[in-house]
């Protein structure tokens, strides 16, 4: 994952809802938020909120609007009359698949292109592999903890593990959500078409090598992302890695570097650390986990690496790695982040590059429709519909998720996909980027929603309001202490005239699941005053949140605004 975090732009005061009625629509693409996580819809897991009657039914209606024609080549420079789909996605993750579903809720005929595999990033190669080796790490962790046991009154023999098997365990649930993600469109009625989708001019999809053309009223592009390997590093796939060939876990070494201390690198340090790996972070800024907020960073970093067999430097560059070959282990030489000088040279065993993620938006066909990329960033407003190289909206195409680097997250890319979904079905949609939130699976768990503390008094300062902050300890939470984990801290960043939420981070045992309560609020602009009189049940974890928002001290009682749906 990316080390460094970057917000969109911030209007004064953050939005109440995710439906309006007017906005104003910026041209420029706001900066990416690099992060990278997985958001699964229900019908994943083979759960459809449809019953087979209504699914027959939609498909129907959507039948009797869309009549199947064929697409000549020769005839790509002018939008056809009618179409093949109501609705083509051109990438199956989890962006395209939420899209999909929700389309198909909405009466539309819809299509998926798919070049490799269903899932995508997410669950082949990303998060979906990646919390099943973290559960395995998290037992590990328990089992080995004496003093922790101790407490609990267990006694545990020496804990050991099958490397192969934790591999197993990885493969086999990436497995299984692909196929529940397969079967899931399949039942629903979205046609399925195998091949990378290239993009002829308006309305217009080849797919695959062959001559096919498959015309829509709408285009998603949902191509996500691959890992992004700097200059001077060589991967060979089997000493130095990308989080692609880590999750595969075809081997534990002895001593691995890990190039960036983002979500990425933190989630495999506590992987492998737990599996008996020694630890280096290489850093290329002056600090660890310079994506969190301060005060959380600092905290997850005296209990997730200062305990653990972990080192760091930080503020260097890996000029270049080069593989294990020959008898001789990898070698890695460092620069100063700043002066470019030469620092020091490593020789370790293994080396995982975590250094974020490239959009995979190559051989697209953008040219077609006149759209220039942006660092390879597909530009887009805030309606995700894509701009062309004139600073002009393409009719009728839209793209999501990483391609379009607002947002790095899987969930936030089927969000993204809903919100398209939900406009060309004539209801106006503007996701809340601010409240979505984000999570990294470490043991204990660190995750956030809106602002830093830095970003919130940055924007406070321009817009001319003052910001509090509150905070509370798993210290005080009965059911944190009855699991003997009091390790954690909630914090809260808000306006006290207000009681406007601007930011939660927490770090804490369930940490991730706990985050959505302060995530909903903010998208729904519930205010704290109103928070306050939530009923919380006890003894639970969820009790955290509501000390925090009861220590918040907000000046005037303002009732939370209605959301504005249409």
């Amino acid at each position: 994952m990316q080390a460094s975090l970057s917000l969109p732009t911030l209007s004064p005061t953050i939005p109440r809802s995710n439906y309006v009625v007017h906005s104003t629509l910026p041209l420029a693409p706001s900066k990416p938020i690099n992060l990278r996580f997985c958001g699964l819809r229900r019908e994943a897991f083979g759960f459809s909120s449809l019953s087979q009657s209504d699914s027959h039914r939609v498909r129907l209606a959507a039948a009797s609007r869309s009549k199947k024609v064929s697409a000549a080549l020769s005839d790509n420079g002018s939008a056809p009359k009618s179409f093949d789909y109501d609705l083509l996605i051109i990438g199956a993750g989890v962006g395209g698949h939420g899209a999909a579903l929700h389309a198909v809720e909405k009466g539309l005929k819809t299509a998926i292109v798919e070049g490799d595999v269903v899932g995508g990033t997410c669950v082949n190669r990303g998060c979906v592999p990646s919390k099943a080796l973290l559960a395995v790490s998290g037992r590990m962790r328990e089992l080995q903890n004496e003093h922790h046991l101790k407490a609990l009154g267990l006694q545990v023999s020496a804990a050991g593990y099958d490397r192969q098997g934790v591999a197993d365990h990885a493969n086999n649930l990436a497995s299984k959500i692909r196929s529940s993600l397969t079967n899931s469109m399949k039942s629903l009625g979205v046609d399925i078409l195998t091949g990378f989708g290239t993009i002829l001019g308006p309305q217009k999809v080849k797919v695959g090598a062959s001559d096919k053309v498959v015309t829509a009223k709408n285009i998603i592009i949902a191509t996500g992302s691959v890992p992004f390997v700097p200059k001077g590093i060589e991967v060979d796939g089997k000493t130095v890695i990308t989080s692609d060939h880590a999750l595969k876990l075809e081997s534990v070494p002895d001593w691995i570097a890990i190039v960036g201390s983002g979500y990425i690198g933190l989630e495999f340090s506590d992987v492998y650390t737990a599996l008996g790996s020694e630890v280096t972070f290489i850093e290329a800024l002056d600090q660890l986990m310079p994506g969190f907020d301060p005060e959380i960073g600092k905290l997850a970093q005296r209990v997730l690496i200062n305990p653990r067999r972990i080192d760091y430097q930080t503020g260097v560059f890996a000029s270049k790695i080069t593989p294990a070959k020959d008898g001789k282990p990898v070698i890695i030489e460092l620069i100063d982040a700043k002066t470019k000088e030469p620092r020091d040279t490593l020789e370790v065993d293994a080396a995982l590059i975590a250094t974020g993620r490239a959009p995979f938006t190559h051989g697209l066909g953008l040219e077609n429709i006149d759209v220039a990329t942006q660092r390879g960033f597909i530009p887009v407003d805030e309606r995700m519909r894509v701009i062309d190289a004139n600073g002009k909206l393409v009719p009728h195409l839209f793209c999501i998720g990483d391609a379009n680097g607002k947002m790095m997250l899987a969930h936030a890319a089927s969000a993204q996909g809903i919100s398209v979904v939900e406009q060309v079905t004539g209801r106006d949609h503007v996701l809340n980027h601010l409240s979505i939130p984000a999570a990294c699976f470490t043991h204990p768990e660190i995750s956030m929603v809106g602002l830093t503390e830095p970003q919130a008094r940055e924007m406070a300062q321009k817009e001319g309001f003052e910001v509090s902050i509150a905070k509370t300890s798993f210290k005080a939470n009965t059911k944190a202490l009855a699991e003997n984990e009091g390790e954690g801290l909630a914090k809260l960043i808000y306006r006290p005239d207000n009681g406007e939420i601007l930011g939660v981070h927490i770090f804490g045992l369930h940490a991730a699941d706990l985050i959505h309560e302060a995530s909903n609020a903010i998208a729904l602009g519930t205010r704290i005053q109103d928070l306050k009189l939530a009923v919380h049940a006890h003894p639970t974890l969820s009790e955290v949140l509501d000390e925090l928002f009861k220590s918040a001290k907000v000046k005037e009682h303002v009732s939370s605004p209605q959301a504005v749906a249409v």
